[in-house]
């Protein structure tokens, strides 16, 4: 999700500094990520650095008006970005869930298999990327992604309840998903709170 509920301002300026610095002592140029975590203190540590766009771009863009694929493009073409950081400002929530073939109750097991009927969710703030369809067969020797369910609100909680339609909206029969694990995620109190980790 963007903005994480748990970075504030300065933290993030702390972060996106290091991110700076790394790159720069690396001689990186282009679209990159470096991954941070931060522990219950609000200290924070460097986790990885990629060298590609985040599958995740998608809950950046909505949220900074900026469209991060044609940025890495123009980078790429040698051109200078046109804005600074200075310039970025943060505006709605975003949330993204990775709807994959898997059994969430045996270790998010793959589950590959035949679609027999998806409707996708739609609407104001909501955006499917897939290249699933009913009748698709997820193969058992690739990633087992279905879809990802991106949903902008003007706010957390609003991004949250948006999500939870779009749940219920979003059929998928024939294999087992991750839709019903985000249905009990965004039902969770502790969620909701924004008080959640990774252990």
């Amino acid at each position: 999700e963007s903005p994480s509920p748990i970075i504030t301002a300065p933290l993030r300026e702390q972060m996106g500094n290091a991110a700076v610095a790394g790159a720069k002592a690396a001689g990186y140029v282009g679209a990159g990520t470096f991954e941070f975590l931060v522990d219950p203190d609000g200290n924070y540590f460097f986790m990885e650095g990629n060298t590609r766009i985040q599958v995740e771009h998608p809950v950046t863009e909505p949220v900074t008006g900026l469209v991060l694929i044609k940025e890495q493009i123009r980078v790429a073409a040698g051109e200078k970005l046109e804005f600074t950081q200075k310039d970025i400002t943060f505006s709605g929530h975003t949330i993204e869930c990775r709807i994959n073939a898997e059994i969430p109750d045996k270790n998010f097991a793959p589950a590959p298999g035949k679609i027999n009927m998806l409707v996708l969710p739609g609407g104001f703030g909501v955006r499917v990327d897939t290249h699933a369809y009913s009748g698709y067969v997820i193969p058992p020797n690739y990633d087992s992604l279905i879809a990802k369910l991106i949903v902008t609100g003007k706010n957390r909680l609003d991004a949250i309840t948006r999500t939870k339609r779009c749940l219920d909206e979003f059929v998928l029969e024939g294999i087992p998903s991750t839709k019903d694990f985000y249905k009990r995620v965004f039902n969770d109190s502790n969620f909701v709170l924004g008080r959640y980790d990774n252990s």
